[in-house]
């Protein structure tokens, strides 16, 4: 089994990762959980609230927040649930079909909608609905985007149900690239790769103690040396980057230590190249 894998500690509400966005707990797109909708009963869902979604998305990416939570009356042919896009953010499409409904996103990305419009009566109540939403690049990690509304209105326009969604920019997974993976290294080894700008980075061994820590330059560069030898043999590494709240890991790499604490004394190198 290979340790070389990446993780993510972005999380709102629930851990399915799903293209740079964490989204709300529940099931496949328009499905109930075994406790109703949401999932299984406890969960602590605002249902019967008010409409609620939930993600955390990357700067420069997109992702897929889901809009669930209503429980009120039955809803005619012509309802309409509309998602307006939060500052910073735009949506990109309406990936939920069948059952009835026709999604649609405004010129722009400024909002998008689902129209009932298989029958007499729709079955809002106890489905997630999903809306596409691209973050600006600019967008400042671990802050949360302001304006984002929801709205289920019925044909004539009046409003059944309103709610707000939380849209958290996320952190990108920092970049571990030296040492590289299985190269023989010795017991105080520098470890250098790229982050956000302003980063806190923390490398951790196996057993996750730190083995050095720094800050992101603003070219989001980083390098660190051990304050402590590593122990001989082999063992793994991983960088940690935090912001603001939000944090991602990079990829584990495996390595094998060789040298010692001693050698990296011993081994001091002259102007002309030799050894003292």
């Amino acid at each position: 089994m290979s340790w070389s894998r990446r993780s993510w500690k972005t999380t709102v509400l629930g851990s399915l990762a799903m293209a740079g966005a964490v989204l709300v707990p529940g099931t496949a797109y328009g499905g109930v959980g075994p406790g109703g909708p949401g999932g299984p009963a406890g969960q602590g869902d605002p249902v019967g609230q008010e409409l609620w979604a939930s993600a955390t998305i990357e700067p420069g990416r997109k992702g897929v927040v889901e809009v669930g939570g209503y429980e009120g009356e039955p809803l005619g042919e012509g309802s309409v649930l509309t998602l307006t896009a939060p500052a910073k953010a735009r949506v990109t499409g309406v990936p939920f079909a069948g059952l009835g409904y026709r999604g649609a996103v405004a010129p722009g990305g400024n909002s998008g909608t689902y129209t009932f419009v298989g029958g007499a009566v729709s079955t809002w109540k106890g489905h997630r609905f999903p809306f596409s939403l691209s973050v600006d690049p600019d967008a400042e990690p671990g802050t949360r985007l302001p304006d984002c509304t929801l709205a289920l209105r019925d044909a004539e326009g009046t409003v059944h149900r309103r709610g707000t969604c939380s849209v958290t920019v996320g952190l990108p997974a920092p970049v571990l690239s030296h040492p590289a993976s299985g190269v023989p290294l010795s017991a105080l080894p520098e470890t250098s790769g790229t982050a956000y700008p302003g980063a806190q980075i923390t490398v951790r061994d196996a057993q996750e103690d730190e083995v050095c820590a720094t800050t992101a330059a603003p070219n989001g560069t980083w390098s660190c040396v051990p304050g402590r030898a590593l122990p001989a043999g082999a063992g793994r590494l991983q960088a940690t980057a935090a912001l603001n709240g939000v944090s991602a890991m990079s990829e584990q790499i495996d390595i094998v230590v060789t040298g010692s604490a001693r050698d990296e004394h011993d081994t001091v190198s002259d102007g002309g190249g030799g050894r003292l």
